[in-house]
């Protein structure tokens, strides 16, 4: 596990020096605290950052072919590695290491481009092909590691976080109002947007190749059609379930140092954890955060697993300084990211850390097996589809409007005479919100001609999905956006803030062109969801109690924090004159929101996180870059001794 970097000019008489390829590694040193690697070559610089996790002694990067005409950085684990290695070796091939990044290498010789497609794992790879003045940069196929670009036409610049690219380019930071818009809506932002306007996210299953002084992105590969199987009987069904999830999790289990897991204490956490306790000749380290608020503590459910597998438990009760975490995360993060439980997310990842250097996560269950409420619902409220679309389009153009804000079911009458896709990305939105009370301003959130609106990237996905079926619509949707933006985006930034790394079985593709394969019946059966994957987990182990109770996801106490611990910030933040006049927020709208939240007429507890985070993200992060390189651009026209004014 690493974080890689690097520049790239098309003028071929200029260099990159070393010492700019440093300070882009300098800005993630937390994603490899191990080891550093740099590269440069006439006008190409690579750099790197590790986290030693495999070939601990002779892992370092870049890696080269054997002339060196070829060279790699990389982040990430190959999990079928040892495999193409002795493929690559039996046709000539020549490895000097006994790394997973080596084999990139000799099977782009091999393939050129296509390589992408023998690669089973994570990743985010940049590589150099010093005889067609090529460059290749590939992300993974769902997004489990990230990487960032800008290209101006004459320079390309790359790195697994924006942090690296305004190292080096703080002119770039240059903020995105659509990106902004994407995040006000729905708590993160979607590939392939940024908050800054020309940096730019390499989406999940795409390359991006710089030749010839041109650039393209393209995609690689995507989920297969819903639907497309169905096996004869439930039994077969669990077999294959459990053969197909087993290989996934086993894989994973490769690794020269200390692995966990994750144990939330819900399903998805609780079968990766007791399959790892059937491939492992060990108790497998298992980690849990529990809560002093009764409601928001899964701790007996995460211990009532440990027990049942033997693992080596380790729990923490929290009672952070939320206050103190808050601020410290926002220094961190170079986007707003709306989802409250990266900090339980950032905890666990602390007190794991302690014990190994990998964790397994059971990341991804709900996307690929319908585990959210939401779907449910949304499905549910298709019974009103009898209502004449002419009917449901009068009343949200002329009556809606005429309808007192008081009167009861206002939202959901509106929300009745949406067509059912408008209705789930109104659920996943603050676009209910914006109609009752116009949180943002008309000039903020008014689209220019011709520009995407924040929902224009959802309709396309849900309109381009591989199936008809509606369940597997939203399905397609939320793996699209949902878990590579705000899941596993989630994880890998707080897991790496730690220098751990994080390993998620579910987004193995193998195993998710499988599970995205089965018809819907088996996601979601009689409004029970995740049907089949419950199954899975009561066939492995799993303690009932577990798994029929109430979900509660990665449930932290949001509500209480905002009424107590974190009320003095909120009110201070939210309401001071430089936040309510930077032209994103209405100060009525804001004072309502507040007055609402706190005299417990409403629970606007995940919205005031929303919006705190965008103020904290941009004082403590965007508002000290902008002062960094004001006063860089000082120094800078100050005359050293000897020159002349």
């Amino acid at each position: 596990m690493c974080g890689i970097a690097g520049i790239v000019s098309t003028a071929a008489d200029q260099r990159i020096e070393a010492a700019t390829i440093h300070r882009m590694c300098q800005a993630i040193v937390h994603r490899g605290p191990d080891d550093e690697g740099i590269f440069v070559k006439d006008a190409t610089g690579f750099g790197m950052r590790r986290l030693s996790i495999i070939d601990l002694a002779g892992g370092h990067q870049p890696v080269f072919n054997e002339d060196r005409s070829v060279w790699v950085v990389f982040n990430g684990e190959i999990y079928n590695f040892q495999q193409l290695r002795s493929e690559l070796e039996d046709r000539g091939h020549h490895l000097s290491t006994h790394s997973d990044t080596e084999v990139i290498v000799h099977l782009y010789e091999e393939m050129g481009r296509d390589c992408v497609h023998q690669l089973r794992g994570m990743f985010a790879f940049a590589l150099y092909d010093e005889r067609r003045h090529k460059v290749l940069i590939a992300r993974d196929r769902l997004g489990e590691k990230p990487l960032h670009y800008a290209f101006d036409g004459q320079r390309l610049l790359f790195g697994s976080e924006i942090k690296s690219i305004l190292a080096v380019a703080p002119e770039l930071a240059q903020v995105d109002r659509q990106g902004l818009r994407q995040y006000m809506q729905f708590g993160y932002i979607p590939d392939p947007a940024t908050s800054f306007l020309d940096i730019k996210k390499l989406p999940p299953g795409h390359l991006l190749e710089l030749e010839n002084g041109s650039l393209s992105v393209s995609r690689y590969w995507n989920l297969p059609a819903y639907g497309t199987h169905s096996p004869a009987t439930e039994e077969e069904c669990l077999e294959q379930l459990e053969s197909r999830l087993g290989e996934a999790v086993k894989m994973r289990l490769i690794a020269d140092v200390p692995l966990g897991a994750f144990l939330s204490g819900g399903a998805d956490s609780s079968t990766i954890v007791a399959l790892m306790a059937r491939f492992s000749s060990r108790p497998v380290k298992t980690f849990s955060i529990g809560f002093r608020q009764k409601d928001f503590d899964e701790t007996p459910y995460a211990r009532m697993v440990a027990q049942r597998f033997g693992t080596e438990h380790h729990e923490l009760i929290l009672e952070p300084d939320v206050v103190s975490s808050v601020e410290t995360l926002t220094h961190s993060l170079e986007e707003p990211f709306g989802d409250a439980s990266a900090l339980p997310t950032y905890y666990v990842s602390c007190l794991a850390r302690q014990h190994v250097t990998v964790a397994l996560s059971g990341d991804a269950g709900d996307e690929i097996f319908a585990g959210y409420d939401r779907y449910r619902v949304c499905l549910r409220d298709r019974s009103f589809h009898w209502i004449p679309d002419w009917m449901r389009r009068v009343y949200r153009e002329h009556i809606h409007q005429l309808v007192p804000r008081r009167t009861p079911g206002r939202s959901l009458s509106y929300s009745i005479a949406l067509p059912w896709q408008e209705r789930y990305l109104e659920d996943i939105s603050l676009q209910p919100l914006q109609r009752q009370m116009a949180l943002f301003t008309d000039d903020f959130m008014v689209a220019a001609p011709g520009e995407e609106t924040p929902f224009d990237v959802f309709r396309g996905y849900l309109e381009c999905a591989p199936t008809r079926d509606p369940l597997s619509r939203l399905l397609y949707l939320d793996s699209k956006t949902y878990l590579p933006a705000d899941i596993l985006t989630k994880v890998d930034r707080m897991s790496m803030l730690t220098s751990l790394e994080a390993r998620a079985p579910m987004v193995d593709h193998v195993f998710l062109e499988w599970a995205t394969g089965l018809t819907a019946e088996w996601k979601m059966r009689g409004g029970e969801q995740k049907y089949i994957f419950r199954k899975l987990a009561e066939r492995v182990g799993v303690p009932r109690e577990v798994l029929y109770r109430p979900k509660q996801g990665f449930a932290l106490p949001l509500v209480h924090w905002t009424r107590h611990e974190l009320k003095d910030l909120i009110l201070t933040v939210l309401l001071e004159p430089r936040s309510l006049q930077r032209g994103y927020l209405n100060p009525r709208a804001v004072r309502q929101l507040l007055d609402e939240h706190f005299g417990r007429r409403r629970n606007h507890a995940g919205r005031i996180w929303r919006l705190l985070m965008f103020e904290l993200w941009h004082r403590n992060y965007l508002e000290k870059l902008h002062a960094v390189d004001s006063i860089r651009a000082l120094e800078n026209a100050i005359p050293v001794s000897g020159d002349t004014a």
